[in-house]
């Protein structure tokens, strides 16, 4: 399989010092190192039937019947596609599946399991290396919520009869610091996303940032794009989704601002699917475009531009969809898996390499659906081209960009550049396609491997020069003998 042979290329280039990984292996994580797997839990696999109540998965806008433990079923599907951080949404009682009609912040959703099951899916995303998230809704809260009755002053009605909480108050801040900081506690979870984000008081946000780090090192993200607001680990970058996605519904699509979106992506959340409204794979198809090459080409970008990427559960499968409810299908993995190894790839790589994640960015060049960029540290460098074209695409790039006696080797195309007479490195690239080139110096022939032939030659002489000696002294034994 394709993600296993890049595994162990990606093993030997460690192997051999190539990639530095060090900073990743030993130093504490920040939010920057981090890939982000955005899930609903009653979307995403149901294990356990005893607790589907009036369950009905036919019913896109009912309870369907995923749960805590179909979570800790598929953390090795997670782990496999090297995502870092588990988003597994809102947990707490609610009246809708997507969890955002909360009615209890004290109490868990009883389709979903027990507090026991999520203390369960919080230690088993810890044994696989994984942090996580869960979603705190405020802005859509069920008329029903237990505050509501005895503080109606605390909340403003939406025009589909939900609540909105006033976060502006200062009795709603303390009692929502109070039940997040208890539930923080309790499950030991490694981050909380806000949802609305743009609707709460920005005093709030930062009041409770510092409440929630002052018990935990937990992130605290945002989900919409919105103006800079302190509190904030990292924030949605306005406009991403929508260049990425008008960029790449199909080649030949509109690139511009391409460029400047990953000039301007670091230390931002990246994404080119929301839980909140229509999936990438609907603007393809509007497109007449083939998804499974589309979602290929925008992932090479995606994963090794700047920024903290996250990935909504079903972009692996290219699952479609405009509404929410239809963008929020039970996950079917029975599909070619060709896309997801493409995405454990890219997430591999980013994971091993430093400069990746956190390296400086250079726009080498931008032209309509061809964009070649470099992202280096002082360890090591890659060049990322990505034709997004109906044609091969080829860039001449000078030694003042790469250096001298340096060869570039792709990592998913296999190829190998090395320098020419005049100095230059010819990239050559096929339509619709995203390669990530690795710098390193010129290896040339490989002494150590041509010494090993020879002495496996001279062994294989002296055998052969063995076995004939033995053989004629037979001979001359049976001669005797005669």
């Amino acid at each position: 399989m394709k993600a296993k042979w890049l595994t162990g290329i990606l093993s030997g280039v460690l192997a051999v010092g190539l990639i530095q990984p060090a900073a990743f292996a030993e130093e504490e994580q920040t939010i920057e190192d981090e890939i982000i797997y955005d899930v609903l839990i009653d979307r995403f696999f149901n294990k356990q039937i005893e607790n589907d109540f009036e369950v009905d998965a036919q019913n896109p806008a009912a309870f369907n019947g995923g749960d805590f433990g179909g979570v800790i079923e598929q953390l090795q599907h997670v782990k496999d596609m090297g995502f870092t951080l588990l988003s597994i949404g809102s947990v707490f009682a609610t009246d809708t599946y997507d969890g955002k009609k909360v009615l209890d912040y004290r109490q868990l959703e009883r389709h979903f399991g027990t507090e026991e099951e999520l203390k369960e899916v919080v230690e088993k995303t810890h044994e696989f290396d994984l942090k996580l998230m869960v979603d705190v809704p405020t802005q859509q809260v069920s008329s029903n919520h237990i505050w509501a009755a005895e503080h109606p002053q605390w909340f403003s009605e939406n025009e589909e009869g939900t609540l909105a909480l006033d976060t502006s108050n200062p009795e709603v801040q303390d009692e929502l610091i109070a039940a997040m900081g208890d539930f923080i506690r309790t499950y030991q979870v490694d981050g909380l996303r806000l949802s609305d984000a743009d609707q709460l008081d920005p005093q709030f946000i930062e009041k409770f940032s510092e409440a929630m780090k002052e018990i935990r090192d937990v992130y605290l993200l945002n989900d919409v794009e919105m103006e800079e607001t302190a509190g904030f680990d990292a924030m949605v970058l306005p406009g991403a989704e929508e260049t990425l996605r008008e960029s790449y519904k199909n080649f030949g699509a509109d690139s511009t601002g391409l460029g400047e979106l990953v000039e301007s992506s670091e230390g931002k959340l990246i994404q080119i699917d929301s839980l909140l409204g229509s999936r990438f794979v609907s603007d393809v198809v509007a497109e007449r475009g083939f998804p499974p090459t589309r979602m290929r080409v925008i992932f090479s970008q995606l994963l090794t531009m700047p920024g903290i990427p996250v990935v909504q559960y079903g972009s692996e499968t290219a699952m479609n969809g405009i509404t929410p409810q239809e963008s929020h299908q039970i996950l079917n993995l029975s599909v070619d898996e060709e896309l997801i190894e493409h995405i454990s790839d890219l997430n591999s790589l980013r994971n091993s390499s430093e400069a990746l994640r956190t390296g400086e960015t250079e726009i080498i060049l931008e032209e309509p659906n061809w964009l070649v960029y470099k992202r280096s540290n002082e360890e090591e460098t890659w060049i990322v081209a990505i034709n997004n074209s109906a044609e091969t695409k080829t860039i001449n790039l000078p030694a003042d960009v790469i250096g001298s006696d340096k060869e570039l080797r792709g990592l998913f195309e296999s190829d190998i550049i090395r320098q020419e007479a005049n100095g230059d490195y010819r990239i050559t690239l096929d339509r619709e396609l995203g390669e990530t080139f690795h710098v390193i110096d010129e290896t040339g022939f490989n002494k150590a491997y041509i010494a090993a032939l020879a002495v496996l030659y001279l062994v294989f002489m002296a055998f052969l020069w063995i076995v004939w000696r033995k053989g004629k002294q037979r001979k001359a034994n049976r001669n005797t003998t005669k």
